[in-house]
């Protein structure tokens, strides 16, 4: 008895894990849209065009992740009172100077601070 070599390939389950797939990118695509951060990139300023009577709050991250109001440390407990202390003063917003090395958790909880403080304007630069 001789016997038959088998000659076609059955595509049939590659297809059924391709459309399994195709399913799965259209119902999390939408998903990965609505993920991220507004952020509006500010314009190039000269450094003798910045005006020097603004009134905005600043606040440094050290790389040890302190921050500084003023020149004095600030205790992450007491971020939320001193915030909206100084915001009284200095109304036009808040500037973040962040060391390079500092971590991006310490940044984030102080502009959720400045959110519940009532700060309109964040902006954010690594010093």
């Amino acid at each position: 008895m001789k016997r038959q070599t088998f000659n076609e390939i059955n595509i049939t389950p590659l297809t059924d894990i391709f459309l399994v797939l195709l399913i799965l990118m259209m119902v999390i695509a939408p998903i990965l849209d609505q993920q991220g951060l507004s952020l509006a990139v500010p314009e190039y300023v000269e450094e003798n065009q910045v005006q020097k009577d603004n009134k905005i709050l600043e606040i440094t991250v050290t790389p040890d992740n302190k921050y500084l109001l003023n020149g004095t440390e600030i205790q992450e407990g007491n971020l939320l009172s001193a915030i909206k202390e100084e915001s009284k003063n200095k109304p036009d917003g808040l500037l973040i100077q962040a060391s390079g090395n500092s971590n991006h958790e310490s940044v984030v909880r102080l502009m959720d601070n400045a959110r519940n403080a009532g700060v309109q304007s964040i902006s954010i630069v690594e010093i």
